[in-house]
């Protein structure tokens, strides 16, 4: 008997179905039956099902000698399952990676409910991925498993079949079967959450929702759409039958008069000339199922109203006055748009006629929420070290109180690049800034270069966009960290500005903050005392459209057991969190500060993120974990071969990452003689004042400018755990 029997009804779907099955097959959790029913699909989804069921005595083909829809090739599928639990999946759709595993862990931790219910992503034609918006609903706190009393919302998700996990036994002893005709998941759904003595939940995108370009079944013009009127009477009458199931009467009426609506209301729906008589088959639905106590929200009410009397034409004429006002609008604010846009352009122009300010530094920093990288340093070290000079920091975010904040497009904006002398960013300037004599420009990089950048991207299309060359002719100083970034950036983005290989201003941290300071950032991050804190922070994938994090910190977390906590912090680019936190892991992808992430943790996991040159001046153990370094190589392309030169202990798959710390390879004296000559090469200069020499530099020339204190003479914040002692 297998744990899970995995139902895939097929029709018309060959275009799709591979991957659809392939997500299945390959699940990192074998133990499972693939019930592919072919619905009499007139293409070559039963070939596709056989050539499957042939390879793999896992997939087992059921086929239907007539097409008969998908509630009754769900209900054919059933009929051959011999699972554990039933899992639902439409043959355009596919299962994330470790969705089963992860799905078996949690019915394991919540003791075998009758329902698990996970969430889902839609997966846009267009390589886009959208996390369902009412995620916060499948929040993993409190008891578990519970009943639908103690969790009502819910009822409010996206009543579908597919994002849940059936214990069998439970639907063959109630009889739960899906109807024949559209919107099927309706009269399956809503009894089998009422009904379920035990129900949990999972946090966590276990399936990509396909959103087709052309749409889907539901999506399409045609009567049968009708359909949901007997659905909805099979849910109420089901209700009717079992009087202790009264009490979610005024919920299902207000759901059903809001899916009403929403039929109603798509133009991709319902035909014509039949939408008066949906409203008037609307108004009596209405009429037979109202329960007292139903409370309508005030901004549904006329909706509700309007479905109650089954006033056609006053709902068509709303909605035409609705579409006149927000084109209207919109026209307005195009107009106001660009009214403010000239204005701006000419309030610029004369600021550029006023004198530059001496006394003026604005900073910006690209990749970090509010105020961050090295550019918050130098704004600091500005404060400390020339406080004759007046700061401002751009960004919609909110900043540390005493910083000013200027809004990016803003007036002020505009006369803060026109007159500040000093003008620092980390990445590419406004590009509609004029650079006048007598303004500076400090460009501060992120960090050291491990992948390909500027002129070297010409060969590589896949991150061509990152060439921003065009920029270097405003630029008067490049920061430096070390000697390899020198070259580097002097070759990749040649110019006539001046390098400073002074360190990085963002690692002065490391070496100024306290015990007292890691202690504090580790409790407001909930991270409990004397636990490992691995930080994993893996990089962007340019030659992917949708990004996947290497490993899954879920389960290398349960592997690695009691004691290790997991912070997953995605690059900016990602789109996403690496994953949702829970149990041993926390996202700290918003986290304002990446460096007050790696001061409370014990050890970095990443990839090719040069996160791990800053790691390195706290002098703890790094691992560097990638499975695909031969496609990230040729894509993005590498300075330097990091698996002949790490930085610590090297896996290439999450076995061998769980076995480096199980060993304890990870603090082990071959990782630390590793880690000793990556930052003999790569932290020379950081010292803690990189961002003093620079201010020095800049605003006062060679004045004062303090020297380095050598590596073996720095004292970096330790380790909570003493992980890099040993």
């Amino acid at each position: 008997m297998p744990r899970f029997s995995v139902i895939v009804p097929v029709f018309k779907v060959q275009a799709y179905l591979h991957e659809c099955l392939e997500s299945v097959l390959t699940q990192s959790y074998p133990d499972l039956e693939l019930i592919a029913v072919d619905d009499c699909s007139p293409d070559a989804c039963g070939a596709i099902i056989e050539e499957f069921a042939a390879r793999d005595p896992r997939v087992r083909p059921v086929r239907l000698t007539e097409n008969q829809g998908l509630g009754p090739a769900r209900n054919a599928g059933m009929a051959h399952a011999t699972g554990d639990y039933l899992i639902f999946l439409d043959s355009d759709d596919t299962l994330t990676p470790d969705t089963l595993h992860a799905i078996a862990d949690r019915l394991k931790e919540t003791g075998e409910p009758d329902v698990l219910v996970y969430d889902y992503a839609r997966a846009h034609w267009t390589g886009e991925t959208v996390r369902n918006q009412a995620a916060a609903r499948l929040r993993e706190d409190g008891p578990a498993p519970f009943r639908l009393t103690d969790r009502p919302e819910l009822m409010r998700l996206l009543m579908v079949a597919w994002n849940k996990a059936y214990r069998r036994e439970f639907v063959e002893e109630e009889g739960f079967v899906f109807p024949a005709g559209y919107y099927e998941d309706t009269p399956w759904t809503y009894p089998i959450l009422m009904t379920a003595e035990s129900i949990a939940t999972l946090d966590r995108v276990c399936v990509h929702y396909r959103q087709r370009r052309r749409g889907g079944i539901l999506g399409t013009v045609s009567p049968r759409h009708f359909d949901i009127f007997e659905q909805y009477d099979r849910v109420f009458a089901y209700v009717d039958h079992r009087p202790e199931l009264a009490r979610w009467r005024p919920l299902l009426f207000s759901r059903m008069v809001d899916h009403l609506i929403v039929v109603f209301a798509r133009r991709d729906r319902l035909p014509r000339r039949s939408r008066t008589a949906f409203l008037r088959r609307a108004r009596a639905q209405y009429r037979r199922h109202h329960a007292p106590g139903v409370r309508v929200p005030l901004r549904t009410r006329l909706h509700y109203t309007l479905v109650r009397l089954g006033l056609h034409r006053t709902y068509r004429a709303l909605r035409l006055t609705a579409a006149l006002l927000r084109r209207t609008a919109k026209l307005t604010g195009r107009l106001r748009r660009t009214v403010r846009a000239a204005a701006l352009r000419l309030h610029y122009r004369v600021q550029r006629c006023l004198p530059v300010r001496a006394d003026r530094a604005v900073f910006a920093a690209h990749g970090v929420r509010g105020k961050g990288c090295a550019p918050g340093a130098l704004e600091q070290a500005f404060r400390t070290h020339a406080g004759h000079i007046r700061t401002a920091w751009i960004t919609d975010a909110e900043v540390p109180d005493g910083t000013r904040r200027v809004r990016p497009g803003t007036a002020a904006y505009w006369t803060a690049l026109a007159r500040s002398k000093y003008l620092v960013h980390n990445a590419g300037l406004d590009r509609r800034l004029v650079k006048r004599r007598g303004q500076v420009v400090v460009q501060t990089r992120q960090g050291t270069p491990l992948k390909h950048m500027g002129l070297d991207l010409r060969e590589r299309p896949a991150a061509a966009q990152d060439i921003d060359v065009d920029d270097v002719d405003r630029w008067d100083y490049v920061l430096s960290a070390n000697r390899h970034s020198t070259l580097t950036w002097e070759r990749v983005y040649p110019g006539a500005y001046t390098t400073l290989e002074y360190g990085s201003p963002r690692n002065d941290v490391f070496q100024q903050a306290t015990s007292a300071d890691v202690t504090r950032i580790r409790e407001q991050l909930g991270i409990p005392e004397g636990a490992v804190v691995i930080l994993y922070a893996p990089t962007h994938r340019d030659y992917r459209r949708t990004q996947r994090a290497p490993l899954d910190p879920h389960r290398v977390g349960s592997r690695l057991g009691p004691g290790h906590i997991i912070l997953t912090r995605a690059h900016p680019r990602h789109g996403g969190p690496l994953a949702q936190s829970g149990g041993r892991v926390i996202d700290v992808s918003h986290h304002p500060s990446v460096e007050s992430l790696c001061l409370a943790s014990d050890v970095l996991v990443t990839d090719f993120s040069s996160i791990m040159f800053d790691f390195a001046n706290l002098n703890r153990p790094i691992v560097i974990h990638a499975d695909d370094w031969e496609a990230y190589e040729a894509a993005r392309g590498t300075y330097f071969d990091l698996r002949s030169f790490p930085p610590g202990a090297v896996s290439r798959g999450e076995d061998e990452l769980v076995d480096i710390f199980a060993t304890g390879h990870w603090r082990g004296s071959r990782s630390a003689q590793r880690r000793a000559a990556f930052r003999e090469r790569f932290c020379a200069y950081d010292d803690g004042r990189a961002a003093e020499r620079v201010v020095r530099r800049v605003v006062f020339g060679d004045v004062g400018v303090p020297s380095v204190v050598p590596l073996d003479k720095r004292h970096p914040v330790p380790s909570p755990g003493g992980a890099e002692e040993r």
